[in-house]
Parts: C-alpha cells; sequence; structure tokens
C-alpha cells in the first residue's frame, strides 16, 4: 500500500463515519438522499472520479422502483445515488448483515437508509417486512442482484432469486443498470493516483414489469450485450 492509497484510505474512514453520525438524526428521506448525494459527490470527487450516464432519459423522475445493478466495487451505490439525482426517488440499500457491523462502513449503512440481509439466518420475514414499511414510505429499492462483489473476470456472476420475488412481492417495476466500466479497478487505480481524472459509464435499461414471467438474469444480459 502506497502513501496515496493510505492517506485516501484514512481520509475515506473519516468521512465516511462523519456522514453516518451526521446521517443518524435525519427521518425525512428527502433531507436524507441530500445528505447521501452530498457524501457521494465528495468522495468521488476527491478520487477525481467522474460519472457518465448513458440513456438517462430513462430515468424515471417520480415512482417507486426494484433499481438493480452488476456490482464490482464499493463506489456502485455512490455512483447510482448520484445517477437518481435529478428524482424524486429515495433508494433503501439492501444490505448483508457483515456491512452493518463493519468498523468503515457500519455508521453509513445503518443511519444512511439501508434494508439489512442477514444471509445466514432463517428470519426472511423480518426482511420482507422491512421492505415493506420502506415503501409504505414512499421510498425504492436497490439491489445489487449478485449477491456479492463480482471479483472475477467475467462481466456478470450469477443472480440470486431475491430479486424477482421482491418484485412480485410488492408489484414493484425493475429499474436495470449496468456499470459499464469496471469499477473495482477505477478505483484502485484512483487511489494510487488522483492527478488523472476517470470516468465511470452507467447505462440505464428499460423498465421491465414485476410481472414479466422471464429469467431476470437473462432479460439483463440481453438487454446490455453481455
Amino acid at each position: 500500500m502506497n502513501l496515496n492509497k493510505i492517506k485516501y484510505f484514512i481520509y475515506s474512514f473519516f468521512l465516511t463515519n462523519r456522514y453516518g453520525i451526521k446521517l443518524q438524526n435525519i427521518l425525512d428521506p428527502v433531507e436524507k438522499k441530500r445528505v447521501r448525494l452530498e457524501y457521494s459527490r465528495k468522495l468521488l470527487s476527491k478520487l477525481n472520479i467522474h460519472i457518465n450516464i448513458k440513456n438517462k432519459e430513462r430515468i424515471p423522475l417520480n415512482g417507486q422502483y426494484l433499481i438493480f445493478s452488476n456490482h464490482r466495487s464499493i463506489i456502485d451505490p455512490l455512483a447510482i445515488d448520484i445517477l437518481l439525482k435529478d428524482s424524486t426517488i429515495f433508494g433503501l440499500w439492501v444490505a448483508k448483515k457483515e456491512l452493518y457491523n463493519s468498523i468503515f462502513f457500519g455508521k453509513a449503512v445503518r443511519n444512511g437508509g439501508c434494508i439489512q440481509l442477514d444471509r445466514e439466518g432463517n428470519n426472511t420475514k423480518t426482511f420482507f417486512s422491512d421492505i415493506k414499511n420502506g415503501l409504505n414510505q414512499g421510498s425504492s429499492i436497490c439491489i445489487f442482484p449478485e449477491g456479492t462483489r463480482n471479483k472475477t473476470q467475467k462481466n456478470l456472476l450469477k443472480f440470486k432469486n431475491g430479486v424477482r420475488i421482491i418484485a412480485m412481492k410488492n408489484k414493484l417495476p425493475l429499474l436495470p443498470i449496468y456499470i459499464e466500466s469496471n469499477t473495482s479497478e477505477i478505483l484502485q487505480q484512483a487511489l494510487y493516483d488522483t492527478s488523472k481524472k476517470r470516468e465511470v459509464s452507467i447505462i440505464i435499461g428499460d423498465t421491465i414489469t414485476y410481472s414479466d414471467k422471464n429469467d431476470l438474469e437473462i432479460i439483463y444480459r440481453n438487454m446490455f450485450g453481455i
């Protein structure tokens, strides 16, 4: 780990926890979204990483959706928050239990608007109840259907079944997003050298109805030519 990487690790740690504390007492989704967006912009700007959105006209300005995307890096949720900046959509992120207990991310995850997923537990009733409560408050749901960060050379990992179930149970239209850039590589490059501007390209897909019976992963692969 070089000196620049250590410096940005420390900066990211304190920024993430500072905003995690700031979000703790914010209940209004509009204000929570504003603060989350402020955090995302500040951190990505510090890393000199910029977001390029393709098919921007497909981003809905309002409504409730199940927003899903491929996943390679810890900056992916930040990029998706930025692409939703001009809409009224506030997304609750489905986050695994380990992130809730993380020293680095814990405060931000617990306070920023997330729904805990305990993959080792058997109490799915609580998980789906939390989703229902979030939707009743007007929020949308954001999820990475691969279930974990893709650390392989493949463009996409196999989807878990939960995305389709969530959409059908709550009659939510699905908004597919494909992060075209390898954000893991971009982040590592930025941590070593921030003098160069780096770009993350994101493609917005067509909305999918919850009643579509076709395999969601196949739809996603065909839509984005994966």
